[in-house]
């Protein structure tokens, strides 16, 4: 199979017709190929995006939202299918990949709703017979870089909201998920999307990425990735005036105080830890416990880990799939070692899977250090594997302080029974998610998402405030009284 681009409602290899293959990381086979663009292709793109673009805002918004309509059904018709590709592509487990197809299938319907509403505001003129109001107005051509970890779901997050607001979008889909992203282009093409409304470019970031990202005729930025990639992004927007909205990651922590349901507290970091193999934004890579219960909640957890199965995703009933590929392998690995070096107890995993079952892949074992300090790297850095990290404390207000104290802000969670320490929690953590019982993971698709500190720049992703990102407030004032009147102007 060979991925190309879609540009103008066709589909086409890139003008430098190199491609490169793409690799399953359950087993280290090639499953296709997929074209490498350069400047060329996205100037492609880019021309037929604001073509397409002028024409496309004068669509009802209603009319809009009936192609997320058709969408979100072909999306649901075709969940399985998708879904078992995905895993074949990313690595996820099976049960995962499910679920991220209905998020893009829960997007689809809610941003379909929107096309009804787009609210603007009317408010009281302080003049006689004047009319005031606000309205949401489209930007033009928005340019979205995705990650590879959830690469359906956060394209959905970024191009619905896009096009019902009237936009044209050219999007860089992570190179090594692009079947996701043929898959969605195939599906806004079936639905009756017009040619040009939406574009895919496949290739390099530090090419492709950039061009889309320079380039005078893209108004917006939407980035999700590493804090380093983005703090570049936001440099060059910045000089150039351009909106942009960062989702950088996370270093999350779940607090397990002395009063938390125990089973329930394990159940949930299990599954924030070590589901996606560790590789979200939003995984629970630190657990911070009471020290009344740090030895209990050791042992229970590790009873729940020796109870994982690592292996192909594919596979019903294997919880941990592999990491994406060599490099992100040997960086997991990496972080282990300084761990050991820095004084943390190992206490699980730590080790690359070997063995026939796990030939050719990129597995590593699911990893529980002990006797961590907040100032340890594998407790500030994010690792972006199944690695977590126990640090314990003495007090609620120690537990959040040490939750607040790295430079990510993306999601945290406490168990715990009691509403003083719950509602002090929800007030006190400083993430952009917050969760009272339940993991780090989980996030709906009619809430914003997105955090604090070094993991944003003030921008949400889902909900009503992504069409933020994507719109522009534009005000207006009809006077009809017949006559020159002067706000603020004494009479």
């Amino acid at each position: 199979m060979k991925v190309l681009n879609y540009i103008d409602g066709r589909w086409m290899p890139s003008i430098s017709e190199q491609f490169v293959p793409i690799i399953n990381p359950a087993n280290g086979e090639s499953i296709g190929e997929v074209t490498i663009s350069n400047e060329q292709d996205v100037e492609q793109a880019v021309l037929a995006a604001k073509r397409a673009q002028k024409t496309w805002a004068f669509v009802p918004a209603p009319k809009r939202a009936e192609v997320l309509y058709k969408v979100g059904m072909l999306l649901q018709e075709r969940k399985e299918q998708i879904a078992r590709l995905l895993t074949m592509e990313m690595g996820k487990v099976i049960e995962e990949a499910r679920g991220e197809v209905q998020e893009g299938i829960d997007m689809a319907f809610y941003m379909a709703g929107e096309g009804r509403r787009l609210f603007g505001d009317t408010t009281p003129s302080e003049l006689p017979n004047k009319f005031a109001m606000s309205v949401r107005a489209p930007i033009g051509v928005v340019g979205l870089i995705t990650p590879w970890n959830f690469p359906i779901a956060i394209a959905t997050w970024k191009s619905f909201p896009a096009i019902v607001t009237g936009n044209a979008v050219v999007w860089k889909p992570a190179l090594e998920t692009p079947m996701m992203a043929q898959q969605l282009a195939q599906i806004f093409e079936q639905a009756g999307l017009p040619n040009g409304v939406f574009n895919v470019v496949h290739g390099r970031g530090s090419i492709v990425g950039e061009a889309v990202v320079k380039h005078p005729n893209v108004k917006v930025i939407s980035f999700t990735g590493s804090n380093e990639v983005g703090k570049r992004i936001a440099e060059t927007c910045g000089r150039q005036l351009k909106k942009v909205s960062l989702e950088m990651g996370g270093k999350n922590a779940i607090i397990v105080m002395d009063d938390a349901d125990i089973s329930l507290a394990v159940e949930a970091i299990i599954w924030s830890a070590f589901g996606t193999s560790g590789q979200r934004c939003t995984a629970c890579s630190r657990i911070i416990v009471h020290e009344r219960v740090k030895q209990q909640l050791e042992e229970r957890l590790l009873a729940a880990m020796n109870t994982l199965t690592v292996g192909n995703g594919l596979e019903e009933g294997v919880k941990v799939g592999p990491v994406i590929n060599q490099e992100a392998l040997q960086k997991i690995h990496h972080y282990v070692q300084i761990g050991k070096n820095e004084g943390a107890t190992l206490l699980a995993g730590g080790y690359i899977m070997q063995g026939d079952q796990y030939k050719g892949g990129f597995y590593y074992a699911p990893t529980l250090f002990t006797n961590v300090t907040p100032t340890m790297t594998i407790a500030r850095e994010e690792i972006f594997g199944p690695v977590a990290s126990i640090i314990c404390v003495r007090s609620l207000e120690e537990a959040i302080e040490v939750n607040n104290s790295v430079d990510y802000g993306l999601s945290s969670a406490i168990f715990t029974r009691d509403i003083h320490r719950a509602f002090t929690a929800m007030r006190d953590f400083d993430t952009g998610i917050v969760y009272v019982n339940a993991g780090t993971t989980g996030a709906e698709i009619h809430l914003p998402f997105g955090g604090t500190k070094g993991t944003g720049n003030g921008h949400r992703d889902s909900g009503v405030a992504a069409l933020d990102v994507f719109t522009e407030w534009k005000s207006i004032y009809v006077d009809y009284s017949g006559k020159l009147q002067r706000a603020q102007i004494d009479v």
